[in-house]
């Protein structure tokens, strides 16, 4: 049965954006500093050693990604394919999708609800995990208890400002610590939501 995990790379204090994260500057002022730890000086992806290169691979072998409609229309649902992976993508949302979706085969809007959306997500994934992007779509994810893991890439640096990643949690959650993996550039920590 498929797992749905929520990836996340983090700032010390809680962001995952810098400021001033719009349209014309996705991610904020200074958002590529949260991704550093995967990414090879020509700028593309690259595994890193040890432990955290076999959670790279893991996060490349999901089997499907459920995504808020901000993030995916900020990447152009990543061009109809998520990392090159022919994964599908859903994306819960109650208005329907603009029109660059209709070139996007693998990419579904669900507008009945985070529950059906992951539902589908995870049929789709078959036995692979699903891959969660997004601070919103994260959190209604939580309150209805179907997120089922979280995975935050931890990284030593305080943003002050931003998109906080569980800024309006509406109730408490217990978690369980799975995994951790620690490195100079980044502290990865695994947490499987306590049911």
């Amino acid at each position: 049965m498929s797992v749905s995990v929520l990836y996340m790379s983090m700032s010390l204090d809680g962001y995952i954006s810098g400021p001033n994260d719009g349209p014309d500057n996705p991610g904020g002022d200074g958002f590529e500093r949260l991704h550093e730890w995967f990414f090879g000086p020509d700028g593309e992806f690259a595994r890193p050693e040890g432990a955290a290169g076999d959670l790279f691979d893991r996060v490349f072998a999901t089997g499907a990604v459920l995504v808020g409609r901000r993030t995916a229309e900020q990447v152009d649902h990543w061009g109809g394919d998520h990392h090159g992976r022919g994964v599908r993508i859903f994306v819960p949302s109650h208005r329907p999708p603009g029109p660059t979706v209709a070139n996007y085969p693998l990419v579904t809007y669900v507008n009945d609800g985070i529950e059906s959306a992951m539902e589908q997500a995870k049929a789709a994934a078959g036995d692979r995990e699903v891959l969660v992007h997004g601070a919103y779509t994260a959190q209604r994810a939580l309150e209805a208890g179907v997120l089922d893991e979280i995975q935050i890439h931890q990284i030593p640096v305080l943003f002050g400002g931003g998109q906080r990643l569980f800024g309006t949690a509406k109730s408490r959650v217990e978690l369980d610590i799975v995994q951790v993996i620690d490195t100079p550039e980044v502290t990865h920590i695994r947490y499987r939501v306590r049911r």
